[in-house]
């Protein structure tokens, strides 16, 4: 049995036993729920306790390698500009959207806090631009800013860092990446020490919330994942006028090419799996060189996931609102950042150490409560699945655009491309 299975039975089976603790324990209630709530908090907090070092390390190696393989060739360094820029314009987009949908689709009201057990959070204040605040990126000392949870201020101390490492010599530069990779490795077997116990962590968490907040917990979720899968089916949605007019190919002819990886990302929730259709298109009906596709498609697999910094966007908005966490522009400017930057630190990662290596940056650097985040992990299966379309959907686009930029880097003739192809 999956460890996504285990929570999710955890999660149903917390919540079960929560509400029929709170409608027919009577004093049994209250003291079965004083003793799950240190238990899940523990629990959390053994999660968080490896998050900022992992984040750093992840950061730091993640820059260095493709800072080495945006010096090989010019293709290589085009898409991992484009990349960058996707991925922001993707959580920027997030924000707007999500803002949106939570005006005019508000959280359930029985649902605020039900996914926490707790009640409402303190408002955030808001951060004014001043001497003052631009001081708190610069961190005087990075250890004491990781010790205090100032991730904002940590990641940009590792992005500096690792351009940092791109200057030394190579022989130290294999050093010290070698190192920061095997603290990786091992903060990684920590997190797993700590999902292993995921069940018994989400079990005691969903307890306290069916207890306290009964079936609006149960609402929250349903809510959450909606709002999630609307969120990764707009920014889907938006590839295809941007691969129309970047790329140079009419939608028709976009659309059936990418139906097969597609198919097969839905039913796999595995990029990976997808790869073998995503190469036969880009071979035929996409029409891109080999000599392009060699090189994109590989780095689009390994780095890019369109998905990823709206979706942990999204969450983190989520979560300020359940929790009536009111956010000011600046917060929200952080956020988008901070999701774009870390979505390259959990390349490669397992999908449950990736929620929280994700969303958990972007909530601590927003001053949203992170509390709910492991229940929200149970449910993340919905969620992944158009988390994967996207993202091969957005593998195939890019590759598409590299290769039209390579190929015309002035202006194209859409009809002329793709007219003859499309009418077939």
């Amino acid at each position: 049995m999956s460890l996504t299975v285990r929570i999710m039975i955890a999660l149903v089976a917390g919540q079960a036993c929560g509400i029929a603790l709170s409608e027919f324990g009577g004093v049994l209630d209250a003291r079965i729920v004083d003793i799950a709530q240190p238990v899940g908090k523990a629990w959390l907090n053994g999660l968080q306790m490896p998050l900022i070092p992992l984040i750093f390390a992840l950061l730091v190696t993640g820059v260095a390698s493709a800072a080495s393989t945006a010096r090989t060739s010019g293709t290589a360094t085009r898409t991992l500009i484009l990349f960058a820029l996707l991925l922001t314009a993707s959580a920027a987009v997030a924000a707007l959207l999500g803002l949106l949908l939570l005006q005019f689709w508000p959280v359930p009201a029985g649902a605020v806090g039900a996914l926490t057990g707790a009640g409402p959070a303190s408002e955030v204040p808001g951060v004014r631009p001043s001497a003052e605040w631009l001081l708190g990126f610069i961190p005087a000392n990075p250890i004491r800013s990781a010790a205090e949870g100032q991730v904002v201020a940590v990641v940009l101390f590792a992005l500096v860092f690792g351009f940092a490492v791109t200057r030394v010599a190579e022989e130290r530069r294999a050093a010290l990446t070698g190192f920061l990779a095997a603290l990786v490795d091992t903060l990684l077997i920590v997190v797993g020490w700590v999902l292993w116990l995921a069940p018994i962590g989400v079990f005691a968490l969903a307890l306290v919330a069916g207890s306290r907040s009964g079936l609006a917990t149960a609402g929250a979720l349903l809510h959450y994942i909606a709002f999630i899968v609307l969120i990764c089916l707009a920014v889907t949605a938006l590839v295809y006028p941007l691969v129309i007019l970047l790329g140079q190919i009419g939608p028709g002819r976009f659309a059936r090419a990418a139906l097969p990886a597609q198919l097969i990302a839905f039913s796999t929730q595995s990029s990976i799996a997808s790869l073998p259709s995503m190469i036969a298109a880009s071979d035929g009906p996409l029409a891109v060189r080999e000599s392009t596709r060699s090189i994109v498609l590989p780095l689009a697999i390994s780095l890019f996931r369109i998905t990823s910094p709206p979706a942990n966007l999204g969450v983190a908005l989520y979560v300020a609102a359940m929790n009536g966490v009111a956010l000011g522009p600046v917060q929200i400017m952080l956020g988008v950042a901070v999701a774009a930057i870390v979505s390259l630190a959990a390349v490669g990662l397992p999908s449950q150490i990736t929620f929280f290596t994700t969303t958990g940056p972007i909530c601590l650097a927003m001053g949203v409560p992170v509390e709910a985040l492991p229940l929200l992990l149970a449910v993340e299966t919905v969620p992944d699945i158009f988390r994967t379309v996207g993202n091969v959907t957005a593998d195939m686009g890019v590759t598409r655009i590299i290769d039209r930029l390579g190929a015309t880097p002035v202006g194209f003739n859409l009809r002329e491309d793709t007219g003859k192809d499309d009418a077939n």
